[in-house]
């Protein structure tokens, strides 16, 4: 699924090419990520992977453009309706970290499980800050070069929708949104997609990100906290 530049966006395009590649990459390799301090947190990682936004349905309602673009974008999913936790918010492709696993080869295996692509572990492109969510989880975000990626499958048990964000999405001059938290000194962090936004923890790791990647600014993201309903 792809979606279209929304309100605030500066339609700038980016090409997924090796010189994209090559940027995100060296901010990564500069960049010193911060870990979650040890405790009862159960860890866990997703995959933040960069494809070709390519074609597919729209996003509110404004048409896809008519051939395969190989503008960059971002992966993300609709979780299933039927899932216990987190049931039809947007996710990165990700889980639990399996005994002996270490989150680059979580990421890539979930990766796998929830949308079907395949991916090396010369794939990836680095790591950015750990996140603890109010649902007791610590969460390593790895960026991951996903290419083309043309034969997405969504798992049925687990993804309602696979969507293609575009990278310039992202870089929108109103994200992110910031609201004050009720029961904490720190604003809930959302970011804007189409006429929706994401929330955290997502929201967090699509920020920095944005921040880290794209602008070069080393910003920290994991205070931010989480609507109510993400928290579940």
């Amino acid at each position: 699924m792809t979606a279209r530049p929304g309100s605030g966006c500066d339609n700038r395009t980016m090409l997924l090419d090796e010189t994209l590649r090559t940027r995100i990459h060296e901010a990564l390799a500069g960049f010193v990520r911060l870990q979650a301090a040890a405790g009862p947190q159960h860890p866990a990682a997703v995959a933040l992977t960069l494809i070709e936004e390519g074609t597919g349905a729209q996003l509110d309602h404004v048409q896809a453009p008519a051939g395969w673009s190989r503008n960059a974008a971002i992966l993300l999913t609709r979780r299933a309706a039927d899932l216990r936790a987190h049931a039809g918010q947007w996710a990165l492709p990700g889980g639990r970290i399996d005994t002996g696993e270490s989150p680059q080869q979580a990421a890539l295996r979930e990766l796998h499980e929830e949308v079907g692509l395949d991916l090396p572990a010369s794939a990836i492109l680095g790591r950015l800050d750990d996140y603890v969510t109010r649902s007791g989880f610590a969460i390593a975000p790895v960026v991951v070069w996903g290419g083309e990626a043309r034969k997405l499958v969504p798992n049925a048990g687990e993804v309602a929708s696979i969507h293609r964000i575009p990278l310039v999405e992202f870089l929108r001059t109103d994200a992110p949104l910031l609201e004050p938290c009720p029961d904490s000194i720190h604003p809930v962090l959302r970011m804007p997609v189409g006429t929706g936004w994401i929330a955290a923890p997502t929201a967090a790791f699509l920020y920095q990100f944005r921040e880290v990647c794209l602008l070069g600014r080393p910003t920290r993201v994991a205070h931010f906290e989480q609507p109510e309903f993400a928290r579940r």
